[in-house]
């Protein structure tokens, strides 16, 4: 058996063979990871609070050859987002960064660059301020991942749209000109490209000085949603109870 520590996110948890509590967890040092918390619904010696899912803990836990499950030992919170005001949209914006990372990363595949987006972007979730997190998030892991097409450049005909509004489809790759949109096409508008820029060019904290009501940069949210659920081949489920709000 290997003992392992490691910097982890919970991701989810459900319950598993009587008191025990099957957890998957984002860790820094091998990705996603599944593991069982012996009698964690009985007792929260070891666990306490951080089992609560997009928890950053300091994780302890142990590999069998051969098993798929790792056994977990103990959790170290590092962050907790029960240390502040939890509300229906925060709650809805950190379920959307644990939907999304446990769809697009697949198990035992480390990523760093993901891992400290997470970080960063659940750090900055706060109650009545979550948009601008969320939009920043779909628009990096999209980038990351290779899914962030170019938005200069129309794929239909290869015209020039730097500077311009393009149009794109949920059901298509890549952005076109207006001659070329199709009829379920939507737009996204200049100004929500050159937020794009800002985006990439800028880290969450930063932006997260400014006022970013729902409607700033909506198109630009429904964009890097629309991008994803492309890529997932699915509906994002957070991603709708948010808009609810």
């Amino acid at each position: 058996m290997r003992q392992r520590q490691s910097e982890a996110i919970v991701l989810r948890t459900w319950p598993f063979e009587e008191a025990d509590l099957l957890v998957s967890l984002l860790t820094r040092d091998q990705g996603r990871i599944k593991g069982v918390a012996r009698h964690a619904m009985r007792s929260r010696r070891r666990f306490g609070g951080a089992l609560e899912p997009m928890t950053y803990v300091r994780a302890a836990y142990a590999e069998k050859p051969k098993q798929e499950l790792a056994r977990l030992d103990g959790f170290e919170i590092l962050w907790s987002p029960l240390a502040e005001k939890v509300d229906y949209g925060r709650t809805a914006a950190l379920e959307f960064v644990a939907e999304v990372l446990e769809e697009v990363l697949p198990e035992q595949a480390p990523d760093d660059a993901v891992f400290r987006l997470a970080i960063a972007v659940i750090e900055e979730m706060h109650a009545g301020r979550v948009w601008m997190p969320v939009m920043y998030f779909a628009l990096w892991i999209s980038r990351l991942m290779g899914w962030m097409p170019a938005l200069g450049r129309c794929v239909a005909c290869g015209a020039d749209l730097r500077g311009m509004s393009v149009w794109y489809s949920p059901l298509a790759d890549g952005v076109t000109c207006e001659d070329d949109r199709g009829n379920q096409s939507l737009l996204l508008p200049s100004g929500g490209i050159a937020e794009t820029q800002r985006i990439f060019r800028s880290s969450v904290r930063e932006l997260a000085q400014e006022e970013w009501p729902k409607r700033r940069a909506e198109a630009l949210r429904h964009f890097a949603i629309a991008l994803l659920e492309r890529h997932l081949e699915r509906r994002v489920r957070s991603a709708r109870a948010l808009e609810r709000i």
